[in-house]
């Protein structure tokens, strides 16, 4: 007669998991853990983290898209409204992604409690991937939020889902890691609001926002070229308004944006493992 099954010898008797497969489900929780820790804090706050966007981005819409808008009518073949919205939203995603991460990672550096991540058995790509996902959290519910303000003001088409979901995601990636490049690199307060008043904001207004770069001499049409959220904005146009609205061929956005995440990747990481402005 067979002996009585013991319980638990099921799974004394299984064999066990290979450590490959354990270190990887624990960068999954690790990554989810900072994650979630950060939307909490979006959350926490949600009034100086969605609110203050929303009353911005309206305020655009009135005065920009409502008041300015009718008077100039037509921009690249669509009203003047629709053309900006794209703009507007990405602008919104670009400047919340930024400023997540470089607050709250600057925040861990100032409380000294980033020292319990760099101790842990975690990898650099893990505490880097939990802050960005975080950033990009934070873009997706302002640009989402922006989004629902504009269908106030205009008829929001979204004739190109992929290309939109794919450009604001691309967007949020790249300014997260940006942010959180500002963020190491910081030694005050002070430091993490330099990059976005005097470098953000100004490629954001001259990324094509609120102007199609074909009304510009061409010494300026050129120069906007060279900027990388121009790139963004135009491939977030194509995906609302269709091809007729951006001002270069599509494969050259994604090409350009592409090339910014595994830049932006391969120095964050870099400063992590050195422990550039991290060690004292």
């Amino acid at each position: 007669m067979d002996s009585p099954m013991i319980p638990g010898q099921a799974a004394s008797d299984a064999p066990p998991m290979p450590a490959a497969e354990v270190a990887r489900a624990a960068n999954l929780v690790a990554i989810r853990t900072i994650a979630r820790r950060e939307v909490m804090r979006i959350l926490r706050i949600w009034g100086q983290t969605l609110v203050p966007p929303a009353i911005t981005m309206t305020l655009y819409f009135l005065i920009f898209g409502t008041l300015i808008g009718s008077r100039i009518g037509q921009m690249g073949g669509f009203s003047y409204m629709d053309f900006i919205v794209p703009g507007l939203v990405m602008m919104a995603v670009i400047q919340n992604a930024y400023g997540n991460i470089s607050s709250s990672f600057f925040g861990a550096k100032f409380g000294r409690h980033v020292e319990e991540l760099l101790v842990s058995p975690m990898p650099n790509w893990v505490i880097l991937g939990g802050y960005v996902a975080g950033g990009v959290l934070r873009g997706l519910m302002v640009g989402a939020i922006v989004l629902v303000i504009a269908m106030f003001f205009t008829h929001v088409r979204m004739p190109h889902p992929f290309v939109t979901l794919a450009t604001v995601l691309l967007g949020a990636v790249i300014f997260s890691l940006a942010g959180f490049v500002n963020a190491v690199y910081a030694k005050k307060f002070d430091d993490i609001a330099i990059i976005p008043t005097f470098i953000l904001t100004p490629l954001t207004y001259l990324g094509g926002v609120f102007y199609s770069v074909r009304v510009l001499p061409g010494w300026a049409e050129a120069a906007t070229h060279m900027n990388p959220i121009f790139y963004m904005v135009n491939a977030f146009r194509y995906g609302l308004l269709g091809p007729s609205a951006i001002d270069m061929p599509l494969w050259s956005a994604f090409a350009v944006m592409l090339a910014f995440v595994a830049a932006l990747t391969w120095l964050a990481l870099r400063l992590l493992t050195r422990g550039v402005g991290l060690r004292s």
